[in-house]
Order: structure tokens, then C-alpha cells, then sequence
């Protein structure tokens, strides 16, 4: 299966994609502030591309659960200038997560390859018409709810049925928009909108989403729902990241957004060897 995004291309049969996470906000869950300084983001973005990372991510509006929305004004403030830096200082290809279409507009002018957006074009299908317009990638993710409320809203007749459902409509939206598969990536959605069940269903079922016909996309990185299985909390769920994407890998997935870039990579590396060696692997 073959991914493109503005000027890159991603054959997502030979290797898992390793997507870098900057968030550039100052109450993101795990590194919330770490990186608000422009030398501070270009280093850690400098950082994760020699590490292996194949995309950047850049955020700049926390998803957390409990957050505040920002004005489309205020994101754009926080993120447009080092979405130039990166774009002119290294070769990468560069995701913006944002949801907003005037936001989206800025990144996608300043060289952006990919907008991720979490509403899965439930906000504004304006993004899907944006993104083809410039002949970016699009990722789709499913969410219920806002971030400010959606962990209240876990409960699902069917978890599998409900998000390949919205997905498909997603999907439906930016293809009417003019889109290609070709261009999109689809994200069920860890985390948001999801308790601890629905997480691990959402991991052991992935190949339920497989005939959609797009390329899958995790992110567990350093999740609650790791540490309400192993008791670690936000700073030491590495390993439970690492074991959830593997399993991820297993059953389907092939781009993996993550805070810890070199570990990830090597894991998913060893797990992509051994999968593609002609050995049988049982999940």
C-alpha cells in the first residue's frame, strides 16, 4: 500500500512510518511546555529526524482530555513560524495537527505535507477541499465528542461497527472533496472518547479497519489507558508504548505517532523483520 503526501511517497509494505510529536502548547499531556521556544522545537524536531523519524507532527492546541479549545488565531501564532523553520531547515515531510481550516490554509501556503485532523472532517469538510487543493495527505481520526467532554462519552453498542462507520463517512467527505485513497490515513482514535476497554479492543480488532482500503494509523504513545494496565505513570510508559504498538503492527497498523522516536523505531523495525521474513507469526 503506497501513502503520498505533497511531495513524499510512503510504501507502507516495507517498513512501519515513525511519526515525531512536537507539540508546540503549553498543556499538552506529556510534554506540555516543553517545547513552546522556537530554538527549543527546532531542536527536538532536529532531534527525532535523527532518531528515524519519517513525518514531523506539529500541535498547537492540546487534545487532552479536559482542554480548552484555542482561537484558529492563536494556533496559527504558535505554530506557523516554526512550521516555516522546519519546512526550510530540514527535508522532512511535515504534518500539522489542526481541525481548523484557516489554520490548515497557513501550514498548507508555508509547505505543510499532511493535516491531521482528530474531527475526521466532523468540524468542517473545508479541510478536505484545503488538503486536495494542495495536494497534501489527510489524516482522518475518529472522536466523539470534544476534547473537553469526549471521556465522558465512552460507552459504545459496538466500538468496531461506530468508528469504521464514522470512518467511512470520513472517508466519503474527502473523497467528494476530491481527494484520493491514496492520499488518506485513517486513526481510530486511541484514547479519545475511549476507556480501557475500548483501547485494547480497538488494538486486538485494527484488521476490522483493513478493508476501508486507506493506511492505519496508532497513537499510544504514553497514553493513560498504558498506565492503567501497568500502574506507570505519564513519564514511564515507554515500554507499554513500545508493547502496544508492536501488537499494533501485528494486527495492521503501519504509521505510528509517538513521543519517543529511537526506541519506537527499533522495536517496530525488529517486529517488521521478523513479520516479513516468511515466518508465521501468531498475534
Amino acid at each position: 500500500m503506497i501513502f503520498k503526501a505533497g511531495k513524499y511517497q510512503f510504501d507502507l509494505q516495507r517498513s512501519p512510518v515513525i511519526m515525531g510529536i512536537l507539540n508546540i502548547t503549553p498543556d499538552s499531556f506529556s510534554d506540555g511546555g516543553k517545547f513552546s521556544s522556537e530554538d527549543s522545537a527546532l531542536f527536538h524536531c532536529e532531534r527525532m529526524i535523527n532518531e528515524g523519524a519519517d513525518i514531523i507532527d506539529v500541535g498547537g492546541e492540546s487534545s487532552r482530555p479536559g482542554s480548552d479549545r484555542v482561537s484558529a488565531e492563536e494556533e496559527i501564532e504558535r505554530i506557523l513560524k516554526i512550521v516555516e523553520k522546519i519546512n526550510s531547515r530540514f527535508q522532512i515531510c511535515l504534518s500539522v495537527d489542526t481541525y481548523k481550516p484557516k489554520v490548515a490554509l497557513e501550514v498548507l501556503k508555508s509547505g505543510a505535507d499532511i493535516i491531521n485532523d482528530i474531527t475526521g472532517l466532523s468540524v468542517s469538510d473545508d479541510i478536505a477541499r484545503l488538503t486536495n487543493e494542495y495536494g497534501a495527505g489527510l489524516c482522518l481520526m475518529h472522536m466523539k465528542r470534544d476534547p473537553k467532554i469526549m471521556q465522558s462519552y465512552t460507552e459504545y453498542d459496538d466500538i468496531i461497527v461506530e468508528i469504521k462507520d464514522f470512518l467511512k463517512n470520513s472517508i466519503l467527505k474527502a473523497m467528494n472533496a476530491g481527494m484520493k485513497k491514496e492520499a488518506l490515513i485513517l486513526d481510530p482514535g486511541i484514547g479519545f472518547g475511549k476507556d480501557i476497554i475500548g483501547n485494547k479492543t480497538i488494538l486486538s480488532q485494527l484488521r476490522s479497519f483493513m478493508d476501508l482500503g486507506c493506511p492505519l494509523l496508532i497513537g499510544t504513545s504514553r497514553k493513560s489507558f498504558i498506565g492503567e494496565i501497568n500502574g506507570k505513570d505519564v513519564n514511564n510508559r515507554l515500554n507499554g508504548t513500545l508493547a502496544s504498538n508492536v501488537i499494533a503492527y501485528i494486527n495492521g497498523a503501519r504509521i505510528f505517532r509517538v513521543h519517543d522516536v529511537q526506541e519506537n523505531k527499533d522495536s517496530l523495525f525488529v517486529a517488521s523483520e521478523i513479520l516479513n521474513s516468511g515466518v508465521k507469526v501468531e498475534a
